[in-house]
């Protein structure tokens, strides 16, 4: 297995975010935090114990912090990873193990706009820290408003491409293009081109911002990597 890894704490992000290239027979065994996978190509399979899953592309998989499991490619494949520490829910409620498909997720237009849409691909509770959503823009299709966030970003591009906006730079961006925003970090993307622009974004969520690292040490700042 081959990885390219695009944020990490030692960066200044609270997460990790991977590119994992799987040959036939590569396997990623469990870690030490919450992890969840996004198949871009290929297939994995999932081990939880005595269950089997099979992801294809655009499948996707949550696992909790502390959760046996393996992943395993029969073939070669690629997959997002994103890794974090997981922050307790006030209450006590614990995450559970979702699995799914993004293609199966009904798509939900931002702020009534039909040309931006959101599919949201973890569950919407206390129990879950942090959100993963894929966007979608037709073309010429952009944010309404120039955004800033308490929460840090992890940005890979699926599809298409187009300008993002950070801080006060502009930046060309297309499919395999990843961008790491921290707390605070002036944000906006607009479509370009005669195909839909699509990605994938992570942000942490649910919780005090005093309890996230990041928020702590870096007021504003982004990466950019392709």
């Amino acid at each position: 297995m081959e990885f390219v890894a695009h944020a990490a704490p030692c960066m200044g992000a609270a997460f990790t975010q991977l590119s994992a290239e799987f040959s036939s027979g590569g396997v990623l065994g469990a870690v030490p935090a919450q992890r969840f996978v996004f198949v871009l190509q290929g297939e994995l399979i999932l081990e939880l114990g005595a269950e089997t899953h099979r992801l294809s592309e655009c499948g996707f998989a949550y696992v909790p912090q502390g959760t046996a499991h393996t992943f395993r490619a029969e073939a070669d494949a690629r997959a997002a990873i994103i890794e974090k520490p997981y922050l307790p829910s006030p209450d006590g409620e614990r995450p559970q193990v979702v699995i799914g498909n993004e293609q199966e997720i009904p798509d939900v237009p931002l702020m009534g706009d039909s040309a931006l849409r959101v599919r949201s691909l973890m569950p919407d509770g206390p129990a879950y820290d942090f959100a993963v959503n894929t966007m979608t823009y037709d073309p010429g299709a952009a944010l309404s408003m120039v955004e800033i966030h308490v929460m840090e970003h992890g940005l890979l591009m699926l599809e298409g491409g187009g300008i993002y906006r950070l801080g006060d730079s502009w930046y060309p961006v297309e499919a395999g293009d990843f961008i790491w925003m921290a707390p605070f970090c002036p944000q906006w993307f607009g479509a370009l081109g005669k195909r839909p622009a699509k990605y994938l974004i992570y942000k942490d969520w649910r919780r005090h911002p005093l309890e996230c690292e990041s928020c702590r040490l870096i007021v504003r700042g982004f990466r950019l990597t392709g």
